[in-house]
């Protein structure tokens, strides 16, 4: 027996919530309907999983759950039994965490869990998404279908992220090549020229004389910069794992020029694909925006879209709470709007998914064209200032001997 809060409007269009004990999630639904009730949300009560098991499950690769969700439900539309499916795959996974996970499935549906109960004991594995479309893939025994879908989803979620990492790894790769380079002609270099000019005597111009305060306070105070710079890591790493620190955070990603418009098409992908997978598996509106909410990825989208789930228990529409978000673009807003009207919620947020991820495409290009010359260049800068810093000196002694 699982506990499920849920909440309902009865008939006279009052929403009623409460917590209830059941064998299982359909059986829920079936009860509230023989009352005259009108579902709006079910969700499991979590059974308190600790700190210390989520500790103990291993980590695994989201290609292998891509690999594990597209051969379950192979398995499953050809008939074969979930226990015999996860004995298979357990065997034939190269991932490790994923296959002593895949065992202990195993016994738990050998003890009587269903698919969802057990994968619902797993969160560091499997995501609530996975979770609560294993739920609705139960409920409306539309298992393999629905496992299909979260392998796609997954499919397309991995490959926007890849590409994405790719696009910021090379100016990342040059900054800090950039950083260690300069660091290295400051610390090392620097003072040997030092040397040279005390030796020459005269009067040094002023870019080297800066050049040489610069080095000497460098290579001076390096074990007190070196902490000092691991403390400011750690400090901002505490602070954006705080809500008020990550809602700032995200909240300043978004105002980056170029960066912050290619996170915000990112963002708007992920939504509506995760939103059209939800809402076409018949996870309920407001359960699927909770999921949305969490696992989109940035603070002020999750609380634009938690303010969109309040809208609807008080009898609004999805899109009218988004539109005041000011979060979303007015298009995809407008076509949502259009989708609830016309009940194609999920074709409409579909197309928004598949148009984005285009736009993130054609973003990642533009903004890999305009930013490798603008290291080089900012990189030549640096280390052009330095080595002309060090040379004006000998420029000067040059002229002094032709003179």
């Amino acid at each position: 027996m699982s506990k499920f809060a849920y909440v309902v409007k009865d008939k006279s269009g009052r929403t009623r919530r409460g917590v209830m004990e059941t064998a299982s999630h359909q059986a829920l639904i079936e009860q509230l309907w023989k009352q005259g009730f009108v579902v709006l949300s079910i969700d499991e009560k979590a059974k308190g999983v600790s700190f210390l098991v989520k500790a103990g499950q291993p980590g695994v690769k989201p290609d292998a759950l891509v690999i594990f969700a597209r051969q379950l439900a192979t398995m499953v539309d050809s008939g074969i039994p979930i226990v015999q499916s996860l004995d298979v795959l357990g065997e034939q996974m190269d991932d490790k965490g994923l296959r002593e996970t895949l065992k202990r499935m195993r016994e738990d549906i050998e003890g009587g869990s269903s698919l969802s109960e057990s994968v619902g004991r797993y969160p560091r594995v499997f995501s609530s998404f996975f979770i609560n479309m294993v739920r609705a893939g139960e409920s409306s025994g539309k298992l393999d279908e629905i496992l299909d879908r979260v392998a796609s989803y997954m499919e397309k979620t991995v490959s926007l992220q890849r590409k994405v990492k790719a696009s910021l790894f090379y100016p990342a790769f040059v900054s800090l090549l950039a950083m260690g380079i300069t660091a290295f002609l400051i610390i090392v270099i620097v003072p040997k020229f030092k040397e040279i000019f005390t030796a020459l005597g005269g009067e040094l111009p002023a870019p080297t004389r800066l050049l040489l305060g610069i080095s000497e306070f460098a290579g001076r105070y390096i074990a007190l910069e070196v902490v000092s710079i691991m403390v400011m890591i750690g400090f901002f790493r505490w602070y954006i794992g705080t809500p008020a620190g990550r809602l700032w955070f995200d909240k300043a990603t978004l105002g980056v020029p170029i960066i912050g418009k290619l996170m915000n098409k990112v963002i708007v992908a992920r939504f509506s694909r995760t939103l059209a997978t939800l809402v076409r598996s018949g996870v309920p509106i407001l359960t699927a925006l909770e999921i949305v909410a969490k696992t989109v990825g940035n603070k002020v989208v999750e609380i634009a879209v938690m303010a969109a789930r309040s809208g609807i228990k008080e009898g609004q529409n999805i899109a009218d709470p988004l539109s005041a978000s000011h979060v979303f673009p007015p298009m995809v807003t407008r076509m949502v709007a259009v989708g609830e009207k016309t009940g194609e919620l999920e074709k409409m947020l579909g197309k928004i998914a598949d148009f984005y991820e285009n736009e993130v495409d054609a973003a990642i290009t533009a903004m890999t064209s305009l930013i490798e010359p603008l290291v080089i260049a900012i990189l030549g800068v640096v280390i052009g200032s330095i080595v002309i810093a060090l040379f004006l000196p000998v420029f000067k002694i040059s002229t002094l001997v032709a003179k």
